[in-house]
């Protein structure tokens, strides 16, 4: 993958999994429960995101375990990350991953996204495995920033999730993900708002 961690950063990552796998036996975090699995499975899954990272802040919504928001914040320390996820079970443990690992870049907030209300909106907004694209940008549209984009991980390309997206929106990029390990189809999904100059070419 063409990755480049440092030492600690490595043992953060696998310090990470070591607590998902505990706090998941009570919590029912996440649906892969063998050890050597959750390393393709959760990790490098979620580390496929980094080259597509621009912003200097960025929300990850349904923040549930940490996926993929906690590798992120391991791998790039210089970006500030903000964990959203209604459950409080889950914000627990979101909170106790940032103590024990040291994660001065994460901030963990308990509530609805509907209800979120940043200072200022994110330029970048990722989720995974989180909801429909017409219920994100639905829910989550008013955090974006006007020039902001979506992140959506999804296993097999949704052609009907895209095709279903509420006017204003549009599918503007998509990328498969391949990492070691990988079990059937990923892919990343970018959204956007329609433009103002696309709605007047569109005569929108």
């Amino acid at each position: 993958m063409d990755l480049t961690l440092s030492a600690e950063q490595q043992q953060q990552l696998l310090a990470f999994l070591a607590l998902l796998n505990k706090w998941n036996r009570a919590y029912n975090l996440t649906a892969v429960r063998e050890p050597r699995q959750m390393v393709p499975r959760q990790l490098l899954d979620s580390l496929t995101l980094l080259p597509y990272l621009t912003a200097d802040r960025i929300l990850d919504v349904g923040a549930g375990g940490g996926l993929p928001g906690i590798p992120l914040a391991i791998a790039c320390p210089e970006r500030q990350f903000t964990l959203l996820d209604s459950n409080s079970k889950k914000t627990r443990f979101l909170t106790q991953c940032k103590l024990e690992l040291g994660l001065a870049n994460v901030e963990v907030i308990h509530g609805r996204a509907e209800d979120c209300e940043p200072e200022q909106p994110f330029l970048q907004i990722t989720s995974r495995a989180f909801t429909a694209l017409a219920n994100l940008v639905t829910w989550c549209g008013q955090l974006l920033a006007d020039d902001g984009q979506f992140l959506a991980m999804k296993g097999q390309f949704p052609d009907d999730e895209v095709s279903s997206l509420p006017a204003g929106w549009q599918l503007a990029e998509h990328h498969p993900l391949d990492y070691p390990g990988r079990d059937g189809e990923r892919h990343l999904l970018v959204v956007r708002r329609v433009s103002a100059s696309q709605d007047s070419t569109t005569g929108g």
